[in-house]
């Protein structure tokens, strides 16, 4: 019985080395820079992560396909690497000896990419499927709604257009202030002109008042006297 199963698990053990290795059907390379991603603060890659990665992979397939059955087991790595590369394979879970279509597992990565990148604190450039193109991240939801930053915008504007215009009005009615009171000083300069007769300054005469002449008022008084 024992022998039995050596000889079943020996099989399998072929059988999944068939399976996973370098450009076999279905299987994918992955290439990890942690060191660059993460500096300092790297971790180091071992057993624990790549049990990670297959649990990673599998619950991928199974939140794409919601019959699937697929188990962590079923996740096969190879060839794996100091530089952290490795190339991965998912067998069918019925049957346990062949693999699940690659278009399957490339459409379950593409799908669950952002929360594989989450687990290993790494981005689309720092965890690479090779064979896999890169995902664009979900858009940013604004916190704000985007109807109220439109209203804000708009609102700004009508603000700044009334500002402007009472800024300018306050400035042309000054300008008109400013103009009325120079024309205003330049007629009554007008109106009083002082002139200048050999050379002694004399004011201009008030045409409509009259001016009497000194000399005449004199003789005036002393002839006419009786």
């Amino acid at each position: 019985m024992l022998r039995v199963l050596l000889l079943t698990l020996s099989v399998v053990a072929i059988a999944h080395a068939e399976l996973c290795k370098p450009d076999a059907q279905n299987a994918f390379k992955v290439r990890l820079s942690i060191k660059t991603a993460l500096g300092d603060n790297a971790y180091a890659w071992d057993a624990n992560e790549e049990y990670l990665f297959k649990a990673m992979v599998a619950f991928a397939m199974r939140r794409y396909s919601s019959k699937s059955t697929t188990q962590i087991s079923n996740v096969l790595l190879c060839n794996v690497t100091d530089r952290v590369s490795f190339w991965f394979v998912v067998t069918d879970s019925s049957k346990n000896v062949t693999t699940v279509p690659g278009s399957e597992v490339e459409a379950a990565i593409r799908m669950n990419r952002n929360r594989i990148n989450s687990a290993f604190l790494l981005s689309d450039k720092t965890l690479q499927f090779l064979k896999i193109t890169s995902t664009l991240s979900p858009p940013v939801e604004p916190s704000t709604p985007v109807w109220l930053i439109v209203f804000g915008v708009v609102l700004c504007l009508i603000v700044a257009g009334i500002i402007f215009l009472v800024v300018g009005g306050i400035r042309q009615r000054k300008k008109k202030t400013k103009e009325s009171t120079e024309r205003e000083n330049l007629e009554e300069k007008d109106e009083v002109t002082v002139t200048a007769e050999n050379g002694i300054p004399c004011e201009a005469l008030d045409l409509k008042a009259g001016h009497v002449n000194g000399v005449f008022a004199a003789d005036d008084e002393r002839f006419t006297s009786l």
